[in-house]
């Protein structure tokens, strides 16, 4: 009951102070201009992930969450992340310095007890990570978060993926009475639902690196806390509900790689850019990955339940899945098809015989 409340509150708290988060962003001068790589084509309000923040902070403490050992290195660390973002937001940051403020709040939860110290393997069996434990942690938060960030580039976007992230990781936090999760993933998915209806085509506020940082960091964090306990494979489940923003950092990669740019470059050839190309109009193009969030999500709820045999034939369906699907919008160019080209050779063979 308490979890529904919070929701519905922080929902309303976010969706009121989203349009006073838009004046303030405008009297201090934190809004985005129109260039050539972005979509949007007038100034924009940049910091709106303040109202999704100023909601988590309102809500957490009706869940009464703020008793739980992990509450504060938590909220230290989405501080430090939200402030990192709001002054990128505001001043434009060097990569350095927002990697430096992305460490800073990885380290907080992890110096705050919250690290990944086993991973659950298949037969029973258990990895027993060591030392790794902590890099591992570190990898994952600051991973999660810059995917989260890097799929912030159309109306809604961010927002939309992260809410069905989010919804996803509630769900299983209640199929498995996992009360505090429970609690962070209705705070967290009432406030960005707030901030959604003043984000979505066609955008009054964009949330920022304030809030694309923040939830990325949050959703890496909740998955954390949420998964480890997970039988047939702790790590799979989260990265299985994270795969649109996972895989389309992970072809942006491959993609500078194999076109010879450094990796850290931006470009226009991510997943929403690529749909766009396609002739799918924004609203489309964002209600696509939608689907596909909310494909995965499910997925990631039936591997909660799943055998291990029936856990791999999803596994290698959804893998195949992925890499067709890039294949056939271009992630990683238009001539890099292997598999596509593959599956037609097999064809060919067949039609010769």
């Amino acid at each position: 009951m308490i979890t529904a409340i919070s929701l519905i509150v922080c929902f309303i708290i976010a969706l009121a102070v989203t349009p006073i988060i838009k004046r303030f962003a405008i009297k201090i001068g934190a809004t985005d201009q129109p260039n050539d790589r972005k979509v949007h084509q007038k100034v924009m309000a940049r910091i709106g992930g303040l109202a999704i923040f100023i909601a988590f902070i309102a809500g957490i403490f009706i869940t009464q969450a703020h008793t739980h050992e992990f509450f504060y290195p938590i909220l230290i660390g989405a501080f430090i992340i939200t402030l990192t973002g709001f002054l990128d937001d505001l001043f434009e940051l060097s990569a350095k310095w927002k990697l430096l403020g992305q460490i800073a709040a990885a380290s907080a939860v992890v110096i705050g007890g919250v690290h990944v110290e086993f991973i659950n393997l298949p037969f029973d069996m258990q990895w027993e990570l060591g030392w790794l434990s902590i890099p591992l942690t570190m990898i994952w938060i600051i991973g999660v978060t810059n995917a989260i960030n890097l799929i912030d580039g159309l109306d809604g976007l961010a927002a939309g993926v992260s809410s069905i992230v989010l919804a996803t990781i509630t769900v299983v936090a209640i199929i498995d009475s996992n009360v505090f999760v429970m609690a962070l993933g209705a705070v967290m998915l009432g406030s960005t639902l707030g901030f959604l209806v003043h984000n979505f085509n066609p955008a009054k506020i964009f949330m920022g690196d304030t809030g694309a940082l923040f939830l990325g960091f949050m959703i890496s964090v909740i998955a954390l806390l949420g998964f480890k306990n997970i039988t047939v494979f702790s790590l799979l489940i989260p990265v299985v509900m994270l795969a649109v923003p996972i895989s389309d950092t992970l072809f942006a990669i491959i993609r500078r790689i194999v076109n010879k740019k450094p990796i850290s470059i931006a470009d226009k050839s991510h997943l929403h850019h690529c749909l766009l190309n396609l002739g799918y109009s924004h609203k489309q193009t964002v209600l696509i990955i939608y689907a596909m969030s909310a494909l995965f999500g499910i997925a990631a709820i039936v591997l909660t339940m799943s055998t291990l045999w029936v856990t791999v034939l999803i596994v290698l369906a959804l893998l195949i899945l992925i890499e067709l699907f890039a294949e056939k919008v271009g992630l990683v160019g238009k001539e890099f098809r292997p598999f596509m080209k593959f599956f037609t050779r097999i064809g060919d063979n067949i039609t010769r015989r």
